[in-house]
């Protein structure tokens, strides 16, 4: 990381700091120390800190201090290692990495691992070196994942880029690159895809750390030979059987509580009640906006919610520290108070509820009491990262219609079933009735319309389905340029000339998400960059998220988190039903569909 000195560089000085032959740059004095290796809160401890890392840890460090030396008094206040992210996505807070940086700190957040797949599938490889050269400038470790799946379904959607063999092969000489991101081709993984396999193998020819996406509750042979074709982690698990799987076979049960996905309490069963031991267990968010990290907290958030569900505190942040830098070999630099450590901790004054008081990363004060105290100079993008909405005119509201089987009064649709708090989906079935030729909504029973309109090429294709579950249940439109994973995009409504009117306004800015009631803009979001991420301050972004929240609420929509559920409804690569720019796609068979089962 940037500036940072290896323990091998700095060792000597490290030894005299601990002889008391040379001054720590900074001390705290006497509070607990929440020790990761052994599993202990130890009381009356002091930390000397020197060149960045830790260089002692122990009962007095009276002697370690000097004129210049930086004195903290924590007054028992626990001494916890700063936190760790094991798997996420930055531009799922519609911010920058710098941004995000900014937002997470002063909750403790002090190392990340993020895979930036969403700008590699609007700007291939050259967005993931955008994102990996302001990851290396940051104060904080942000270690970057290269994608492995762009696009992620081949033949199921047309991506803005396509990655390979040859370009992970090239991203894992580069100095941040940690691993292969989440492999999420678990079909091809299993089908023996050339492709997919060559990926894993030059990460692991690279001796870097395979991630793992296995989205599917079948844990028979098809979970046995995704196992054995090398991922060694996996957080698409959402029952105690899950994790209990993945855990067995060798892999880290990764267990989120993001924005909208809430499956940590399920899972953690397989420690609480089951009795697994935790060692390979690790907590983390995968996607969180804006709006989450600036009003309820990132891992911290998450830690609470841990304890909360039976853990021990320590325990819980095992799994947020030591047990992340262990699966990404990082046990010797950071996720733990220990000599030679990044010096990266928080002080706190409760260990179940987690208040962060103080935060250092590598040694140097950053926040204090939810408020960053120093500034970090933002990322400049540059100009081939902007103005990525590629449509081929604007559109009208017959692009959303919906023609019926000739003669038909009434068909049987298949209709994308939302479930709350959950990233899968449900492939339902719906009878809807036809006017003038056309298949209608059916607000009552919650079918609303959903389209995918294509903006990388500029071909001009509008895919439309239906989906359930959002409750609109007055005239409306959501349009998002943030659709996982190829990132077209998506348009969710009950009025076609609504859904066109939101299409259009993100043509015209160039990307990001916008509520149309009646023929009216209730919100909106303005992401310039890739069409995913905005280049403001975290809480301007927050603050306009939450109007747009407020405005889905308006239209009828109660979901928590259902702008999250919106982006996801294109994600080819969880089961069961989903929509591409190529139509309607069974993600059990992995196969497109028809959107009708019959006709009259």
């Amino acid at each position: 990381m940037a500036g940072m000195k290896s323990w091998a560089e700095v060792a000597p000085h490290l030894v005299d700091v601990c002889m008391g032959r040379k001054p720590a740059g900074t001390v705290i004095r006497q509070g607990r120390w929440v020790n990761v290796h052994s599993g202990e809160v130890i009381p009356a401890t002091d930390v000397a800190i020197a060149a960045g890392r830790f260089a002692y840890v122990g009962s007095d460090a009276r002697h370690c201090i000097g004129s210049d030396t930086q004195v903290i008094e924590a007054r028992g206040r626990a001494m916890v290692p700063g936190l760790c992210d094991a798997h996420m996505h930055v531009e799922s807070g519609m911010v920058t990495v710098t941004e995000f940086a900014r937002a997470v700190i002063p909750h403790g957040t002090t190392s990340m691992f993020v895979d930036p797949h969403e700008i590699a599938n609007v700007l291939g490889l050259a967005g993931v070196r955008l994102m990996h050269d302001e990851a290396i400038g940051l104060p904080v470790n942000v270690y970057v994942q290269m994608p492995s799946c762009v696009p992620s379904a081949p033949g199921l959607e047309t991506s803005g880029a396509s990655l390979g063999p040859a370009e992970v092969a090239e991203a894992m000489t580069w100095p941040n690159i940690i691993g292969l991101g989440e492999m999420m081709n678990f079909p091809g993984v299993i089908a023996g895809d050339a492709r997919m396999l060559a990926e894993i193998a030059a990460t692991q020819r690279a001796g870097k750390t395979v991630g793992g996406h296995y989205a599917s509750p079948d844990l028979g042979h098809p979970f046995h030979a995704y196992a054995a074709a090398g991922p060694a982690d996996d957080h698409e698990g959402t029952r105690p059987e899950d994790a209990i799987a993945r855990v067995r076979q060798g892999m880290r049960a990764m267990l989120r509580l993001g924005s909208a996905w809430y499956d940590v309490a399920s899972q953690v069963k397989a420690i609480t009640e089951a009795g697994l031991d935790p060692r390979n267990f690790i907590l983390c968010t995968d996607d969180s906006h804006s709006g989450t990290l600036v009003n309820e907290g990132h891992m911290n958030r998450v830690v609470r919610h841990a304890i909360a569900q039976g853990l021990k505190p320590v325990t819980a942040i095992q799994m947020a520290t030591l047990n992340t830098a262990q699966h990404f070999g990082l046990e010797r630099e950071l996720g733990s108070i220990a000599p030679g450590r990044r010096a990266d901790l928080f002080l706190t004054s409760d260990l179940a509820t987690l208040p962060i008081e103080l935060v250092l990363a590598k040694g140097q004060v950053w926040a204090e009491n939810g408020r960053l105290t120093r500034d970090i100079a933002a990322f400049a993008y540059p100009a081939s990262a902007r103005n990525t909405v590629k449509m081929k005119r604007d559109l009208v509201a017959a692009d959303f219609d919906i023609k019926a089987p000739t003669g038909a009064n009434e068909v049987t649709a298949r209709v994308i079933g939302v479930i709350e708090n959950q990233a899968p989906t449900r492939a339902l079935e719906r009878r809807l009735k036809v006017q003038s030729g056309l298949v209608d909504i059916d607000r009552e029973a919650d079918v609303c319309q959903i389209a995918v309109v294509e903006r990388h090429r500029a071909l001009g294709t509008v895919s439309n389905a239906f989906v359930s579950g959002f409750g609109y249940n007055v005239p409306c439109a959501v349009a998002s340029t943030v659709a996982h994973d190829s990132h077209h995009m998506i348009v969710v409504g009950t009025s076609k000339p609504d859904m066109a009117i939101a299409a259009n306004i993100l043509r015209a800015i160039g990307g990001g998400v916008v509520v149309v009631r009646g023929g009216k803009e209730l919100a909106r979001v303005e992401l310039p960059i890739a069409g995913l991420m905005s280049n403001e301050r975290a809480e301007i972004v927050a603050a306009k998220a939450e109007k747009m929240v407020a405005a889905m609420r308006e239209c009828g929509c109660s979901l928590n988190n259902a702008y999250m559920q919106h982006s996801l409804m294109a994600l080819v690569v969880i089961p069961e039903l989903r929509i591409s720019d190529a139509g309607l796609v069974n993600v059990t068979k992995f196969e497109k569909t028809e959107l009708f089962v019959s006709g009259p």
